[in-house]
Parts: C-alpha cells; sequence; structure tokens
C-alpha cells in the first residue's frame, strides 16, 4: 500500500511540473540522445512503447523519449527500479522532456535488455489516450 501511495504520489507531482519542451517533438531527438537499439539488442519499434531514444548516461531509468512510425514524440518513459521503489525512494521530479502530459500509465516490467532487473514503466504520454494506438504494433 505504502509503495502504490509514493508511486501516486510522485506521478500527481509530473502534473504540477511546468512543460519542457527541448525540441524534441520529431525523431531523431538531438543531444545526446542515442537510438536504444543501438545502444542494447532490441528491436528499432517497440510495439505498445515505439521508437526509444535514450541519454546513455541517465540509463537505466531514462527518460526515454518514444516516437511512433511517423516520427512523432508521443511519450515520455522511465523505467524505474522496482529496489528503488521498495525502498521508497521519491520521484517528485520526473521531467517530461516532450512537454505537456496528457495522462499517465504505470505498468510492471520484470525486466529486459538494457534494462535487466524488474521495473516500472512510467509512461508520460504526450497524446490523448485514444493516440495510444499510434504504437501498438
Amino acid at each position: 500500500m505504502i509503495r502504490k501511495t509514493i508511486v501516486a504520489a510522485g506521478i500527481v507531482s509530473l502534473f504540477a511540473m511546468p512543460a519542457l519542451a527541448q525540441g524534441v517533438e520529431h525523431a531523431p531527438p538531438g543531444g545526446a540522445y542515442k537510438k536504444v537499439s543501438e545502444l542494447v539488442k532490441l528491436p528499432d519499434f517497440l510495439p505498445g512503447l515505439g521508437t526509444l531514444y535514450v541519454d546513455p548516461k541517465t540509463l537505466p531509468a531514462g527518460p526515454f523519449l518514444a516516437y511512433d512510425h511517423t516520427g512523432r514524440l508521443v511519450s515520455t518513459i522511465y523505467m524505474v527500479p522496482l529496489k528503488d521503489i521498495n525502498e521508497q525512494k521519491q520521484f517528485g521530479d520526473l521531467p517530461a522532456p516532450g512537454g505537456k502530459v496528457d495522462h499517465v500509465t504505470l505498468s510492471y516490467n520484470a525486466g529486459h535488455p538494457g534494462v535487466p532487473d524488474p521495473h516500472y514503466h512510467i509512461v508520460l504520454w504526450h497524446v490523448p489516450k485514444g493516440q495510444e494506438s499510434l504504437v501498438a504494433k
């Protein structure tokens, strides 16, 4: 119960943050961002997430920028290790480089290349719920 409360408090604080759009609206983003599929053994496009870019210095948590098939930014994703949640770490300052957040989803992942430990995907969607399907396949 405490874990869910902490995670929920962190997510709520995201909506209070100002937009931080940094010219990342279209792939590929500039700066230190690299395509995840070039860093670890993953496909270029991940159904449900999209094409991911990350600054390698921010691994494993991210932020990961997720783009649809047209190269439009659809979400910012954080991959927060379960051990950090169990240790009741605070997550109040998760920036959304893509700007305005429409809604947030939270899902458990047992691990995958690049983030092998169990973790939660905190997805800050920049598109309305009806447009999440743009990264479904």
